[in-house]
């Protein structure tokens, strides 16, 4: 599918990267969770070539379930005075918001992009990892602190006005495109004239690895980090996430994750979406 034309502004953000990737999420959309692995591997074998640009596409229903108190007041996601500060349900006490996963996010991004990145996975293992409830404020600080943000930075954020318009922005980008799921990625290139390729939902990693090598034009893949490497960066690992990432099936996969539980380097953790691997300090 393609997109809208994209603005002169947003591609001043390219960093003179030739493909800027837009990927609208919903923190709690499972499908979302399930891409990272596939963003995790593109970012590392063409990361030269591509910047990844996270849009949150909120939406109300489920994100938080013991937020009715202010139902009356958020009944659409583009309504400017839900996102004003002065108006906010999360003014005094941010856990009534069932917007506040997401204005966290923006709240976490206003200390740089891959704090961001960072925080949105760290929410992501709370949820889908430790099926907590991330519309609790003290679960917020908590990802905060093990994604290692300034948290009194972030405290402070999170009630701006600044990370409600980020969200706000989020919301009319998502608008003026057409996304209607989660997740989307819409790729464009650096001519400007050219639509861009909207992909709405999650396919093999040799989907979105044709799309770069057709839009960038034989672009030399970066060389994968070793797998301890790979460990050391993401902290807690699954089978299918590490078999995926570096072409090998879940069986080796677990081999490998087995023999470095006998190195003492990773441990063996089971949660209650799954066994998964984390590494010991």
């Amino acid at each position: 599918m393609t997109a809208k034309h994209w603005s002169d502004a947003n591609w001043q953000e390219l960093e003179k990267k030739p493909l800027e990737i837009y990927m609208f999420v919903d923190p709690i959309c499972p499908d979302c969770w399930a891409l990272e692995p596939i963003i995790k591997k593109m970012i590392m074998e063409y990361g030269t070539y591509i910047r990844i640009k996270y849009v949150l596409k909120g939406g109300l229903s489920g994100l938080n379930k013991k937020v009715c108190l202010h139902s009356s007041s958020l009944t659409s996601q583009t309504d400017s005075k839900a996102l004003d500060r002065e108006n906010a349900p999360w003014k005094n006490s941010p856990i009534t918001s069932p917007f506040i996963a997401s204005i966290a996010i923006k709240a976490a991004e206003l200390q740089g992009k891959k704090a961001g990145s960072r925080f949105l996975r760290t929410l992501q293992e709370r949820l889908f990892l430790k099926e907590q409830d991330i519309s609790e404020y003290e679960v917020l600080q908590i990802c905060a602190d093990e994604a290692k943000l300034d948290l009194d930075e972030f405290c402070q954020d999170i009630h701006s006005t600044s990370a409600s318009k980020a969200f706000q922005c989020d919301l009319k980008i998502s608008s003026e495109m057409e996304v209607e799921s989660t997740p989307t990625l819409v790729f464009f290139n650096e001519n400007i004239e050219d639509e861009g390729i909207k992909i709405e939902g999650v396919y093999p990693y040799e989907v979105y690895e044709q799309i770069i090598e057709e839009m960038v034009g034989d672009p030399i893949k970066d060389q994968l980090p070793t797998i301890d490497e790979f460990i050391e960066q993401f902290k807690i690992i699954a089978s299918p996430e590490l078999a995926l990432i570096y072409n090998m099936s879940i069986h080796q996969a677990e081999k490998e994750l087995k023999k470095r539980m006998l190195q003492q380097k990773v441990e063996q953790i089971t949660m209650k979406n799954g066994t998964f691997w984390r590494i010991l300090s």
